[in-house]
């Protein structure tokens, strides 16, 4: 089970870690190029987390974490444009935030198993947006639009550092892709 992060060091080297576990999956991503990404030696990474496992793990806890606080936020709204922007605006906060987390989370939708509880991930987001992927499937493609907008357009911002100007167009770009008219 991975431990709970303390506040600050371990919050950035588990996004950090996370975007590039999204970007280029478990496998491909070395020890090495993680500690670089955090300005650590590897050394000095492994002081924080045991292992790479031990980093991987964390990171998509965290991401869970995440998931399941926005979930719990709107869980009590019907079903409908209402509820599908407030998910879109917490995740995009989230995003803005953390990057990598989402970035992370949103790769169940593009890395088909790449994590075991995948189809927890899976499952969280299609409660969050009320779907059932079987039986909706243009619904389900335009939420998996949406969130890879997010995830891109909000990794975007935040190389820009204008996360201010980007948030409104970012959420439009999304709810648009979910088919829904701004009021």
């Amino acid at each position: 089970m991975p431990r709970q992060p303390r506040t600050g060091v371990d919050e950035n080297i588990l996004d950090a870690a996370a975007a590039l576990f999204a970007r280029h999956g478990f496998e491909q991503t070395s020890l090495k190029s993680l500690a670089d990404a955090v300005g650590l030696s590897k050394a000095g990474l492994l002081h924080h987390f045991p292992s790479k496992d031990a980093l991987f793990e964390a990171a998509w806890e965290q991401s869970r974490i995440l998931t399941r606080h926005v979930l719990d936020l709107v869980k009590d709204m019907p079903a409908g444009p209402q509820r599908d922007r407030r998910a879109l605006e917490l995740l995009a906060d989230y995003a803005l935030d953390r990057p990598g987390m989402v970035a992370l989370l949103f790769r169940t939708m593009t890395a088909p198993g790449e994590d075991p509880q995948q189809a927890q991930d899976e499952l969280l987001l299609n409660e969050m947006f009320v779907i059932d992927p079987t039986n909706e499937l243009p619904r389900a493609i335009r939420i998996v639009g949406a969130l890879s907008a997010m995830a891109v357009l909000t990794l975007l911002a935040n190389q820009e550092g204008d996360k201010t100007t980007w948030r409104p167009l970012i959420l439009a770009t999304c709810y648009d892709a979910l088919g829904h008219q701004e009021a």
